[in-house]
């Protein structure tokens, strides 16, 4: 497993995450097994949010990892929260990010969180309320790191203008297919094409200019939630060039998309949402090699951009 060390926080992290929402779904035994699975391919790094399953994803995690008798200490937990569903609302109050990572705490039946993340922007956050909770949480020994996700750039700079932690992570959208946040670049004032709109602000290299880790979510993922690219009779062209580098290399085609993620000189983190202990090994084998210049272009190309 590749690891990362994150300026300014966790060191040696595993490149791959395991994405804990769709845990509900397991019995404690299983989602016990599916933890260390994790562990046995070198994934050290686990996601969780408060409105994953309204909370039941955090607590069934908490008993699994409670029962695996692992150790703290060896693992990265972070969790998310600011959705507030039932309220149908988004939430960075003082107050709600508090008694959000309480909650989670007493569900996860943990000391401490690794690392917090602002789960999608409040419209009428108060960057002064967000530090406040901050700075309770980090003195208080609650939370390690902080970080946002799906957060644009100058909302970033709004938070750090009252924030005094860094802030890490990012958490944003990309796959093969959805790769709008490296797009844009190539299509630069060019009125021949809508991939010309700046849709994300510079998001990508803002990150890597204020040294903030993304984290990839969904991505295998094709539009919004609609379904994989992996296989899809949709994406003939994607899935050939992924089968010809894929076996060059001996892995799956899924290898070979989170590996096209990973290549990206942005050092990226990934995050795995599966359940499946066959189809997260195969994830994971993305970091048994690495993708060529060449290669990771014929793969971007495959997905239907152009070069102008």
């Amino acid at each position: 497993m590749k690891t990362i060390s994150v300026q300014n926080g966790p060191a040696n992290a595993s490149s791959i995450i395991l994405g804990c929402m769709r845990m509900p779904a397991l019995t404690v035994d299983q989602a016990e097994k599916m933890i260390h699975t994790s562990i046995d391919l070198g994934i050290n790094f686990f996601d969780n949010a408060t409105c994953y399953g309204n909370g039941e994803a955090e607590k069934r995690f908490g008993d699994a990892f409670k029962q695996s008798g692992i150790k703290r200490e060896d693992v990265f937990i972070q969790t998310k929260c600011g959705l507030r569903f039932e309220r149908n609302e988004f939430d960075w109050t003082k107050e709600n990010i508090l008694v959000s990572v309480d909650e989670s705490l007493t569900r996860m039946k943990l000391d401490y969180l690794d690392v917090l993340l602002l789960h999608r922007p409040d419209l009428i956050f108060e960057p002064e309320q967000v530090a406040e909770a901050f700075d309770t949480l980090y003195k208080n020994g609650k939370v390690r790191h902080f970080g946002v996700s799906n957060v644009p750039p100058l909302q970033i700079e709004l938070l750090k203008r009252c924030v005094k932690q860094p802030l890490i992570f990012n958490q944003l959208q990309l796959s093969l297919e959805q790769s709008q946040l490296i797009d844009q670049a190539l299509f630069l004032n060019n009125l021949t094409s809508d991939r010309s709109i700046d849709r994300d602000n510079g998001t990508l290299d803002y990150c890597r200019l204020n040294n903030i880790t993304i984290q990839a979510w969904s991505p295998l993922q094709y539009g919004f939630f609609k379904g994989c690219f992996v296989d899809s009779p949709e994406f003939p062209e994607i899935n050939k060039a992924l089968a010809e580098v894929g076996q060059k290399y001996g892995v799956s085609k899924t290898a070979v998309a989170i590996a096209w993620i990973l290549r990206h000189p942005a050092k990226m983190q990934v995050l795995a949402g599966t359940m499946n202990p066959d189809h997260l090994k195969d994830i994971c084998d993305a970091t048994t090699f690495e993708l060529t210049h060449n290669e990771w272009y014929k793969i971007y190309l495959s997905s239907g951009k152009k070069l102008p």
